[in-house]
């Protein structure tokens, strides 16, 4: 499985960007796949992840402002990001995996397959 991640860029603090994540390989339907993002400094935190194809889970600090969806037709996840803020600059990876369990989603060391993550930059 390969990802690619793609849309990253530099927005001003209350802008938006949207990120794809362009999957190819043996993917399915059915895979988990999600996005995490890593500031300089900081540790990989989980953003939020589309949970074996059915329900989508987010972390708490993007809650009403970031959305994932997923076309499983082209395999590619997308993260529309709304209301941004400068504490939202980091790296921004997707990821994937095919046996993930509910419990272990925000981990990022639970996850099989990554792209190589887009630089998004926000702006005060």
């Amino acid at each position: 499985v390969q990802l690619q991640a793609s849309g990253g860029g530099l927005v001003q603090a209350g802008g938006s960007l949207r990120l794809s994540c362009a999957a190819s390989g043996r993917t399915s339907g059915s895979f988990t796949m999600g996005w995490f993002r890593q500031a300089p400094g900081k540790e990989r935190e989980f953003v939020g992840t589309s949970f074996r194809g059915t329900r989508i889970y987010y972390a708490d600090s993007v809650k009403g402002r970031f959305t994932i969806s997923r076309d499983n037709a082209k395999n590619v996840l997308y993260l529309q990001m709304n209301n941004l803020k400068p504490e939202d600059t980091a790296l921004y990876y997707c990821a994937a995996d095919s046996r993930l369990i509910l419990s272990s989603i925000q981990y990022h060391d639970r996850y099989d397959y990554w792209g190589q993550g887009t630089l998004v930059t926000v702006s005060s």
